[in-house]
């Protein structure tokens, strides 16, 4: 196979870890590529998940997870200016619905306190229902956290890349990690379907897969399993009846529960259920996981208005065999693993490249600074946002703002030509949906799905048969025989 490039860092992985680690890399004089096997970054676990920055009382004292929540939720208070990212400090309740619940709320409390989450109180059932006056009356008190929120986690997987790229380093997309090459006990290369990546370190952030890239290594020291939960999202109609912030249940030990939340733009949602499988690939949205989901959001949302329900959809969470994160040196020299990132990897993602790093200095003690590293992005127009004077001005100067191309949330096509020749541009309909929004309205798009398809197809100069929805081989449009009208 052929030489594809020479790095010093390879990271496997472009999900929310994978991102944060490769913007932290790049802050040295240090060659790093990141590769991902999907047409686009952040299309597992990072794409599909509830969104919610984490303020870490739930974690067991101690534990990785605890310590990562917390540090990362601090740093996201940092980075949110310097990159622009969507998120809104909304804080968090875990409401209590009957006497043992609401010792278990003391528990969450004590152990919040111990992991140095500040500003955490329990408040009574009239001060619950002040907040979300829309709750069960049932309510018997609630955990108080301020220091949560809510957040578009592939808008911050994005601008993590965008950010390391602006430094230096490098983003392979359609990139499949096909092995390892170890010598003398020490990684050498990464195999991959486009070519041999020389490198020295090897970043295993590979989500529900890491387990498969240790053994490529020859280290089989964990396991990983999937365990999938399923959501609906409704209308930005039924705000009035929903919550205004992060809604929790008492927590089991199994889940954090069937939760209502916002989210950054308007929307709301109910979920996740928690089932444990073994097929990594089952991202199947059941109608009985509907009916559970439905049936736990009644407990704690009595008028849950099911008409306005625009889509369901599910996740993988990458579960480690010891419950907890896998943040360490392999057996193998050279290779690092950043693994079984389940709730709460997406708050705990910057520290835990931080972490990634201090092991990465243990190893080598020349790492140097990059001078004049660039940590803030471009600003970046979105329309809607914009005044109607701002609006007539930037159309003044480029027609393609004046035609919008998604109704139901106002994105232009200049918007959507703009995510597709970005630094880890768009390569895919849902990858111009999860950068501009284009598709998640109530249409869900039906309206502007084959107008971004023609859009992708004309910037991309491929025929539109070959734009993908999102996966390979998600093909949009098959092209049929003339004669036949068989698909050719």
């Amino acid at each position: 196979m052929s030489c594809l490039k020479e790095t010093d860092v390879v990271v496997i992985g472009g999900g929310i870890v994978g991102t944060a680690i490769l913007r932290e890399l790049s802050k040295y004089d240090l060659r790093s590529v990141l590769v991902e096997k999907e047409p686009d970054l952040a299309a597992g676990t990072t794409k599909a998940n509830s969104a919610i920055l984490h303020a870490g009382f739930d974690a067991p004292l101690g534990s990785m997870k605890a310590i990562m929540n917390v540090r990362g939720n601090h740093l996201y208070h940092e980075l949110e200016d310097q990159l622009d990212l969507d998120i809104k400090w909304t804080g968090s309740l875990v409401v209590a619905t009957n006497e043992e619940e609401l010792a278990t709320l003391s528990e969450l409390l004590e152990r919040g306190v111990k992991n140095g989450v500040k500003g955490l109180e329990i408040l009574s059932p009239e001060q619950v229902l002040a907040k979300e006056p829309n709750l069960s009356k049932n309510v018997t008190g609630a955990l108080w956290a301020p220091s949560a929120g809510v957040c578009w986690p592939f808008a911050m997987a994005l601008a993590f890349a965008e950010c390391a790229v602006q430094n230096g380093a490098e983003v392979i997309t359609d990139c499949r990690v096909e092995g390892i090459d170890v010598e003398n006990g020490k990684v050498a290369a990464v195999r991959t379907n486009k070519g041999v990546i020389k490198t020295s370190y090897v970043i295993n952030a590979a989500g529900l897969y890491a387990d498969a890239i240790a053994k490529m290594a020859g280290d089989d020291s964990f396991t990983i399993h999937p365990r999938k939960g399923e959501y609906i999202l409704f209308d930005k109609t039924a705000g009035a009846s929903m919550v205004s912030g992060v809604v929790f249940p008492t927590p089991t030990k199994t889940s954090k529960g069937i939760l209502v939340c916002t989210t950054t733009h308007g929307n709301t949602f109910v979920g996740p259920n928690a089932e444990d499988l073994e097929d990594k690939d089952d991202r199947a949205v059941t109608l009985g996981g509907m009916d559970r989901i439905m049936a736990s959001a009644r407990k704690l949302l009595p008028n849950l208005p099911m008409g306005a329900a625009i889509t369901e959809f599910c996740g993988l969470r990458a579960v480690s065999d010891n419950g907890d994160f896998i943040i360490r040196n392999s057996t193998v020299k050279g290779l690092i693993h950043a693994a079984g990132m389940q709730s709460p990897g997406l708050t705990a993602a910057p520290a835990v490249a931080e972490e990634v790093l201090d092991l990465l200095r243990e190893d080598n003690h020349n790492l140097v600074l990059k001078a004049g590293f660039k940590g803030v992005l471009p600003e970046k127009i979105i329309f809607h946002r914009l005044s109607r004077e701002k609006q007539a001005e930037v159309i003044k100067e480029n027609k393609l703002f004046g035609r919008v191309i998604c109704r139901c949330e106002t994105i232009t096509e200049a918007e959507i030509v703009a995510a597709i020749h970005a630094p880890c541009g768009a390569k895919t309909v849902d990858g111009v949906k999860r950068r501009t929004r284009a598709g998640m309205g109530r249409c869900q798009g039906g309206f502007c799905g084959p107008r971004v398809t023609q859009i992708l197809a004309r910037e991309l100069g491929i025929p539109v048969t070959e734009v993908l929805k999102e996966h390979a081989n998600s093909h949009m449009f098959y092209e049929k025989d003339q004669v036949t009208g068989e698909e050719a």
